[in-house]
Protein backbone atom coordinates (compact mmCIF):
# COMPACT_ATOMS: atom_id res chain seq x y z
CA UNK A 1 0.00 0.00 0.00
CA UNK A 2 1.29 3.46 -0.88
CA UNK A 3 2.34 5.50 2.17
CA UNK A 4 -0.27 8.12 1.24
CA UNK A 5 -2.98 5.48 1.59
CA UNK A 6 -1.58 4.01 4.82
CA UNK A 7 -1.55 7.32 6.64
CA UNK A 8 -5.09 8.22 5.53
CA UNK A 9 -6.39 4.86 6.70
CA UNK A 10 -4.65 5.23 10.07
CA UNK A 11 -6.04 8.74 10.43
CA UNK A 12 -9.57 7.47 9.83
CA UNK A 13 -9.17 4.69 12.40
CA UNK A 14 -7.80 7.17 14.94
CA UNK A 15 -10.70 9.57 14.35
CA UNK A 16 -13.19 6.75 14.79
CA UNK A 17 -11.51 5.65 18.02
CA UNK A 18 -11.48 9.22 19.35
CA UNK A 19 -15.26 9.49 19.07
CA UNK A 20 -17.00 7.94 22.06
CA UNK A 21 -19.21 4.89 21.66
CA UNK A 22 -22.24 7.08 22.36
CA UNK A 23 -21.25 9.63 19.70
CA UNK A 24 -20.64 6.88 17.12
CA UNK A 25 -23.95 5.22 18.00
CA UNK A 26 -25.92 8.46 17.66
CA UNK A 27 -24.22 9.07 14.32
CA UNK A 28 -24.79 5.45 13.26
CA UNK A 29 -21.09 5.27 12.35
CA UNK A 30 -19.12 2.04 12.14
CA UNK A 31 -16.05 0.64 10.46
CA UNK A 32 -16.37 -2.75 8.79
CA UNK A 33 -13.55 -4.80 7.28
CA UNK A 34 -14.30 -6.85 4.17
CA UNK A 35 -11.18 -8.56 2.90
CA UNK A 36 -8.49 -5.87 2.80
CA UNK A 37 -11.07 -3.10 2.42
CA UNK A 38 -12.03 -0.86 5.32
CA UNK A 39 -15.63 0.33 4.91
CA UNK A 40 -16.75 3.45 6.76
CA UNK A 41 -20.54 3.37 7.07
CA UNK A 42 -23.09 5.80 8.49
CA UNK A 43 -26.74 5.40 7.52
CA UNK A 44 -27.52 8.82 9.07
CA UNK A 45 -24.92 10.62 6.93
CA UNK A 46 -25.58 11.01 3.18
CA UNK A 47 -22.08 12.27 2.41
CA UNK A 48 -19.55 9.94 0.71
CA UNK A 49 -16.86 11.69 2.73
CA UNK A 50 -17.97 9.41 5.57
CA UNK A 51 -19.40 6.57 3.50
CA UNK A 52 -16.29 5.39 1.69
CA UNK A 53 -14.01 2.41 1.25
CA UNK A 54 -10.23 2.50 1.75
CA UNK A 55 -7.54 -0.14 1.24
CA UNK A 56 -9.10 -2.04 -1.66
CA UNK A 57 -6.49 -4.23 -3.35
CA UNK A 58 -3.76 -3.51 -0.80
CA UNK A 59 -3.25 -7.19 0.05
CA UNK A 60 -4.81 -9.13 -2.80
CA UNK A 61 -6.56 -8.51 -6.10
CA UNK A 62 -10.25 -7.72 -5.56
CA UNK A 63 -12.92 -9.96 -7.04
CA UNK A 64 -16.46 -9.34 -8.24
CA UNK A 65 -17.63 -11.33 -5.21
CA UNK A 66 -15.79 -9.06 -2.76
CA UNK A 67 -17.06 -5.93 -4.50
CA UNK A 68 -20.59 -7.32 -4.41
CA UNK A 69 -20.23 -7.96 -0.67
CA UNK A 70 -19.18 -4.33 -0.17
CA UNK A 71 -22.17 -3.08 -2.15
CA UNK A 72 -24.47 -5.31 -0.11
CA UNK A 73 -23.09 -3.91 3.17
CA UNK A 74 -24.07 -0.38 2.14
CA UNK A 75 -27.40 -1.53 0.72
CA UNK A 76 -28.32 -3.18 4.03
CA UNK A 77 -27.30 0.03 5.78
CA UNK A 78 -29.62 2.09 3.53
CA UNK A 79 -26.67 3.99 2.06
CA UNK A 80 -27.29 4.49 -1.65
CA UNK A 81 -24.11 6.44 -2.47
CA UNK A 82 -20.58 5.79 -1.27
CA UNK A 83 -17.06 6.21 -2.62
CA UNK A 84 -15.00 3.18 -3.50
CA UNK A 85 -11.45 4.54 -3.49
CA UNK A 86 -9.34 2.85 -6.15
CA UNK A 87 -5.55 3.23 -6.38
CA UNK A 88 -4.75 2.15 -9.96
CA UNK A 89 -1.51 0.32 -9.12
CA UNK A 90 -3.25 -1.64 -6.34
CA UNK A 91 -6.30 -2.76 -8.30
CA UNK A 92 -4.70 -3.30 -11.70
CA UNK A 93 -5.03 -2.41 -15.37
CA UNK A 94 -8.28 -4.35 -15.78
CA UNK A 95 -10.02 -2.41 -12.98
CA UNK A 96 -12.54 -0.68 -15.25
CA UNK A 97 -13.86 -3.99 -16.55
CA UNK A 98 -13.89 -5.50 -13.04
CA UNK A 99 -15.63 -2.55 -11.37
CA UNK A 100 -18.17 -2.16 -14.17
CA UNK A 101 -19.02 -5.85 -13.91
CA UNK A 102 -19.56 -5.41 -10.17
CA UNK A 103 -22.01 -2.56 -10.73
CA UNK A 104 -19.83 0.54 -10.25
CA UNK A 105 -19.20 3.60 -12.41
CA UNK A 106 -16.31 6.08 -12.44
CA UNK A 107 -16.74 9.40 -10.63
CA UNK A 108 -14.48 12.41 -10.15
CA UNK A 109 -11.23 11.35 -8.51
CA UNK A 110 -9.05 12.82 -5.80
CA UNK A 111 -5.48 13.92 -6.42
CA UNK A 112 -3.01 12.79 -3.76
CA UNK A 113 -0.08 15.10 -2.98
CA UNK A 114 3.12 14.59 -0.99
CA UNK A 115 5.68 17.00 0.42
CA UNK A 116 9.12 16.51 1.94
CA UNK A 117 10.65 18.75 4.63
CA UNK A 118 11.93 22.11 3.46
CA UNK A 119 11.27 25.84 3.69
CA UNK A 120 7.63 26.66 4.33
CA UNK A 121 6.07 29.47 2.32
CA UNK A 122 4.74 32.24 4.52
CA UNK A 123 1.13 33.20 3.94
CA UNK A 124 -0.02 36.81 3.91
CA UNK A 125 -2.96 37.25 6.25
CA UNK A 126 -4.05 39.33 9.20
CA UNK A 127 -5.71 36.26 10.71
CA UNK A 128 -4.14 34.62 13.75
CA UNK A 129 -3.47 30.86 13.54
CA UNK A 130 -2.97 28.50 16.46
CA UNK A 131 -3.55 24.96 17.60
CA UNK A 132 -6.77 24.46 19.55
CA UNK A 133 -7.97 22.19 22.33
CA UNK A 134 -11.29 20.86 23.54
CA UNK A 135 -12.61 24.31 24.49
CA UNK A 136 -12.84 25.29 20.81
CA UNK A 137 -13.59 21.87 19.32
CA UNK A 138 -17.26 22.74 18.77
CA UNK A 139 -16.26 25.86 16.79
CA UNK A 140 -13.98 23.71 14.64
CA UNK A 141 -16.79 21.23 13.93
CA UNK A 142 -19.30 24.00 13.17
CA UNK A 143 -17.06 25.25 10.32
CA UNK A 144 -16.00 21.85 8.95
CA UNK A 145 -19.42 20.17 8.76
CA UNK A 146 -21.14 22.59 6.33
CA UNK A 147 -17.92 23.19 4.36
CA UNK A 148 -17.65 19.46 3.65
CA UNK A 149 -21.42 19.03 3.11
CA UNK A 150 -21.68 16.90 6.23
CA UNK A 151 -24.87 16.83 8.27
CA UNK A 152 -25.15 18.67 11.63
CA UNK A 153 -25.15 15.22 13.27
CA UNK A 154 -21.46 14.92 12.33
CA UNK A 155 -20.37 17.79 14.57
CA UNK A 156 -19.87 15.79 17.82
CA UNK A 157 -17.65 13.23 16.06
CA UNK A 158 -15.71 15.99 14.29
CA UNK A 159 -15.14 17.74 17.62
CA UNK A 160 -13.77 14.47 19.00
CA UNK A 161 -10.67 14.84 16.80
CA UNK A 162 -9.03 17.02 19.44
CA UNK A 163 -9.16 14.10 21.88
CA UNK A 164 -6.66 11.99 19.91
CA UNK A 165 -3.01 12.92 20.61
CA UNK A 166 -2.02 12.13 17.02
CA UNK A 167 -4.53 14.63 15.64
CA UNK A 168 -3.35 18.24 15.87
CA UNK A 169 -6.21 20.63 15.16
CA UNK A 170 -5.60 24.22 14.06
CA UNK A 171 -7.85 27.22 13.53
CA UNK A 172 -7.50 30.74 12.22
CA UNK A 173 -9.17 33.66 13.95
CA UNK A 174 -10.25 37.19 13.11
CA UNK A 175 -9.69 38.63 16.57
CA UNK A 176 -11.92 36.25 18.57
CA UNK A 177 -14.07 34.94 15.69
CA UNK A 178 -13.26 31.47 14.31
CA UNK A 179 -12.42 31.85 10.62
CA UNK A 180 -10.88 28.64 9.30
CA UNK A 181 -9.86 25.12 10.19
CA UNK A 182 -7.21 22.52 9.43
CA UNK A 183 -6.22 19.14 10.86
CA UNK A 184 -2.87 17.34 10.95
CA UNK A 185 -2.51 13.65 11.79
CA UNK A 186 0.99 12.49 12.74
CA UNK A 187 2.00 8.83 12.82
CA UNK A 188 5.73 8.14 13.02
CA UNK A 189 7.46 10.01 10.20
CA UNK A 190 4.26 10.47 8.20
CA UNK A 191 1.86 13.40 8.37
CA UNK A 192 -1.61 13.76 6.85
CA UNK A 193 -3.53 17.01 6.33
CA UNK A 194 -7.32 17.12 6.25
CA UNK A 195 -10.34 19.22 7.26
CA UNK A 196 -9.17 22.44 5.65
CA UNK A 197 -12.20 24.73 5.60
CA UNK A 198 -13.05 28.43 5.82
CA UNK A 199 -16.15 30.12 7.21
CA UNK A 200 -17.98 31.97 4.37
CA UNK A 201 -17.48 35.30 6.13
CA UNK A 202 -13.69 34.98 5.92
CA UNK A 203 -12.97 33.64 2.46
CA UNK A 204 -10.14 35.16 0.41
CA UNK A 205 -8.34 36.44 3.49
CA UNK A 206 -5.45 33.96 3.43
CA UNK A 207 -6.81 31.54 6.01
CA UNK A 208 -6.03 28.29 4.19
CA UNK A 209 -2.54 29.35 3.16
CA UNK A 210 -1.74 30.26 6.76
CA UNK A 211 -3.21 27.03 8.10
CA UNK A 212 -1.26 24.97 5.58
CA UNK A 213 1.97 26.71 6.62
CA UNK A 214 1.28 26.26 10.34
CA UNK A 215 0.54 22.55 9.95
CA UNK A 216 3.59 21.93 7.78
CA UNK A 217 5.88 23.60 10.31
CA UNK A 218 4.27 21.55 13.08
CA UNK A 219 4.61 18.32 11.09
CA UNK A 220 8.30 18.86 10.33
CA UNK A 221 9.01 19.80 13.94
CA UNK A 222 7.34 16.51 14.96
CA UNK A 223 9.72 14.56 12.70
CA UNK A 224 7.56 13.96 9.63
CA UNK A 225 9.60 13.09 6.55
CA UNK A 226 6.57 13.00 4.27
CA UNK A 227 3.33 14.98 4.53
CA UNK A 228 0.29 13.88 2.53
CA UNK A 229 -2.86 15.72 1.51
CA UNK A 230 -5.48 15.55 -1.25
CA UNK A 231 -8.24 17.39 -3.06
CA UNK A 232 -10.54 16.85 -6.01
CA UNK A 233 -8.89 16.32 -9.38
CA UNK A 234 -8.66 19.34 -11.65
CA UNK A 235 -11.47 19.48 -14.20
CA UNK A 236 -12.41 22.17 -16.76
CA UNK A 237 -14.64 24.87 -15.33
CA UNK A 238 -13.68 24.26 -11.70
CA UNK A 239 -11.53 27.02 -10.18
CA UNK A 240 -9.82 24.53 -7.83
CA UNK A 241 -8.77 26.97 -5.11
CA UNK A 242 -7.68 24.13 -2.82
CA UNK A 243 -5.58 22.58 -5.58
CA UNK A 244 -3.77 25.86 -6.13
CA UNK A 245 -3.17 26.43 -2.42
CA UNK A 246 -1.69 22.95 -2.05
CA UNK A 247 0.71 23.43 -4.96
CA UNK A 248 1.76 26.86 -3.68
CA UNK A 249 2.57 25.24 -0.33
CA UNK A 250 5.19 23.07 -2.01
CA UNK A 251 3.30 19.82 -2.53
CA UNK A 252 3.82 17.68 -5.62
CA UNK A 253 1.21 15.50 -7.31
CA UNK A 254 1.70 11.86 -6.28
CA UNK A 255 -1.10 10.05 -8.12
CA UNK A 256 -4.76 10.35 -9.03
CA UNK A 257 -6.92 8.10 -6.89
CA UNK A 258 -10.07 7.06 -8.69
CA UNK A 259 -13.48 7.22 -7.04
CA UNK A 260 -16.14 4.74 -8.09
CA UNK A 261 -19.79 4.83 -7.02
CA UNK A 262 -22.69 2.37 -7.43
CA UNK A 263 -24.01 2.68 -10.96
CA UNK A 264 -27.49 3.60 -9.71
CA UNK A 265 -26.25 6.27 -7.27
Amino acid sequence: MHAAEKIELRALRAWYAAATAIERSEYDWRLVEIGDALCSVSCSEPSPLINRVLGLGSQSAPSVELLTEIRELYRRSNVSRFFLHVVPEQVGADRAELLTAAGFRRYRGWMKFTRAPGPVREARTELAVRQIGSDEAADFAAIVAPAFDLSPASEPVLAALVDDPRWHVFMSFAETRPAGTGGLFVDGNLGYLDFGATHPDFRRRGSQGALLAARLRHAFAAGCRTVVTMTGEAVPGDPQHSYGNIVKAGFAEAYLRENWVPEDA
